[in-house]
This record gives C-alpha cells, structure tokens and sequence, in this order.
C-alpha cells in the first residue's frame, strides 16, 4: 500500500498546511492501528520526525509502513484492560482513537461487550489521565448514526441526537465522557463524527455491516453480483479516505480552537444507494471489460432500522473552523480505489 497515489496526497497535505512541524517530535497513540482508518493516519504521519504507538488488538496484521523519518512501536493489547493505560499514556502528547466494536447488530444483541469495548476505554482513559496527571489531546472517531433518524437532510450540529441503537448510544456515551474531559477537567478533546467512509487500504471494518461501498468494489472487481436491499433510494453520504485522514490530522492541530465540541464530517454530496452501485458497475466495466450485475433483494428480517435512514452531512461547522473541506469526489473515489485494488492483486 505504501506509495500508492491516495497517500501521496496525504504526505503533500501534511506539507501544504505546516502540519509537519506541529507534529515533529511529538508522541502520537493511534488505538486500532491496524484498522482501515487508524492505519491511514499512522501512513500519513510516517514521514515526520515523530514517536508513534500503533496499538492493535491480538491477531490483527499492522500493514501501515515501519520505515521512514517517524519511530513506530507496534503494541498489542486489549483496549477493555484498563491496566494498559498508564503505561501507553506516559508522555502521549496526541492520542487518536479508533478502536471500536463498529456493528450496530453485534451491539443491539451484545449490549455489555459493546458497552465493554466502546465506552468503558474512554472513561479508563480518563481515569487514569485523572490520576497520573496526564493530559493527552484526543481526537476521537464517531459516526453520524449518533443523531439517528430525522426529517430533513443535510444534518448539521444543530440536530436533536435520538440514538437509535446500542452501537450509536455507546459513542455517544462516549462522546459526552471526553466533552467532560475537556469542560470540566480543563483537557482537550474533540470528537469527528463520521459519515460512509471508503477508499484504498485494508478491509476498512471487520463488521459485515460497514464499510459497504469498499465490499461491493471488491465484489465487482472479482466479478460477483452487488446486491441492494429494496429499492436502493436511501440516500449515503459517501467520503474518500484521504478526506477523513485530513480531517483528523487538520481537528488535532487545530484542538484549542475545536476542544469540547463534535464536528460531523462527510463529503456534503448524497447519492442513492442504487446510484453509488452503478457508479461502481460502471467503473469496473470500464477498466476491466467484467460485466457487473445488480440484484435488488428483500431486506433481511434482522437488518438494523439505521439502514432505514437517509443522510447528508453538513459540515459548514467544521470547515468554517479550520478551513478543511471534503474535496475527493465519489467518481473520483471509486476510480482511485478500483485502481489501487488492481494493482494490489497484480
């Protein structure tokens, strides 16, 4: 992965804003290292003179580069041991979170491990800073399903928050811990809640149920049938990864001016389901000659009421506090992404 021309973009970007010198020398703790979000970052910060800590969890595969001007140290661990903190936490500067149980389904019939793997780390990570005097700046990953079903569209900050799953109760729990970080205990904190997010890596979700536009490219380019539940017209707003990668990279330079607050981060432009399938369809047709079907099928009797949503994220907030702003395109996307899955499989 390393080289491909989705994280250039991201070393020029580090470069274009200055971002190098806020992050030269610091100590930065990325939890789900090996994950499809998590690895991105560690790659964009691979080129700066800068400690990393990858924390991944047993039996994953860290693929994000050792090499390069940053010193990475790969720790495995589980996040629910709370004896791992203050050991991890000793002189982080930055700690970006990731780690997470990330289906909605696993959690509505799981609710305790749920409880145990997304909330429970952030109120050890807390704890411990509490009690050992650490203050490490986090930049947590949240989701747009935390505001759960409404009437209109775009969604902005403004938007009531109406949980409609365990998944989204948790992050949210989550989100209001580290907002009492960062009000009450005089911390920095801020939380991106994030839209669909796909593009070039590793498989971006171990769930079934994220990270869906990433499967049904690969389902294409191995020519299978893409499958859409119904009729398709539920409405995804879709963000690149490099955009995601900026946004979490642009919230930790930026944290004094952001903490306390979540930002809702996507791209701002909705398609259909159906039409972001036939954009995929289409695509892979061009660069490979596979013809690609789409079948329409019944939902599933136990598909969450969250898929029963329409989305577009409104990300005005944000963008007019730091200047970001989504800029890849879901063609564009779709293309880098089908063209770095070809080259990966020779």
């Amino acid at each position: 992965m390393e080289g491909s021309a989705s994280y250039k973009i991201n070393l020029n970007m580090l470069e274009k804003f200055n971002y190098t010198s806020h992050y030269k020398d610091k100590t930065i703790l990325v939890t789900g290292g090996a994950g499809y979000i998590g690895s991105s970052v560690i790659r964009a910060l691979s080129s700066v003179p800068c400690s990393i800590i990858a924390l991944i969890k047993k039996g994953d595969v860290f693929s994000a580069p050792l090499e390069g001007s940053a010193k990475i140290s790969v720790v495995e661990a589980d996040v629910r041991n709370k004896e791992i903190w203050k050991k991890l936490l000793e002189k982080v500067d930055i700690l970006f979170h990731f780690a997470a149980q990330t289906s909605s389904k696993v959690a509505n019939e799981n609710p305790c491990i749920d409880v145990e793997i997304n909330l429970l780390p952030i109120i050890n990570i807390i704890e411990v800073s509490q009690k050992n005097n650490f203050s490490p700046h986090i930049i947590f990953s949240g989701t747009v399903t935390q505001v759960g079903f409404t009437n209109t569209y775009p969604v902005n900050e403004t938007f009531k928050d109406i949980p409609i799953t365990v998944y989204d109760i948790n992050k949210l729990a989550a989100e209001k811990y580290l907002q009492y970080y960062s009000n009450q205990l005089d911390n920095h904190a801020v939380i991106l809640r994030l839209a669909n997010v796909y593009g070039p890596g590793p498989r971006s979700s171990s769930s079934a149920d994220r990270g869906i536009l990433n499967v049904m490219i690969h389902k294409a380019l191995r020519g299978k049938s893409l499958t859409i539940y119904g009729d398709g017209n539920f409405v995804r707003d879709y963000i690149y990864i490099d955009d995601v990668v900026e946004a979490f990279l642009t919230a930790a330079v930026k944290i004094d001016l952001l903490s306390g607050n979540y930002y809702i981060i996507g791209s701002g432009v909705g398609y259909t389901i159906k039409d972001a399938m036939n954009i995929i369809k289409e695509a892979v047709t061009q660069k490979t000659g596979r013809r690609v079907e789409i079948l329409h099928v019944s939902s599933p009797k136990n598909l969450s009421q969250i898929e029963y949503r329409n989305f577009v994220a409104d990300t005005t907030k944000f963008t007019t506090a730091t200047g970001w702003k989504a800029k890849v395109s879901l063609q564009e996307g779709i293309n880098q992404t089908i063209d770095y899955s070809l080259r990966e499989e020779g």
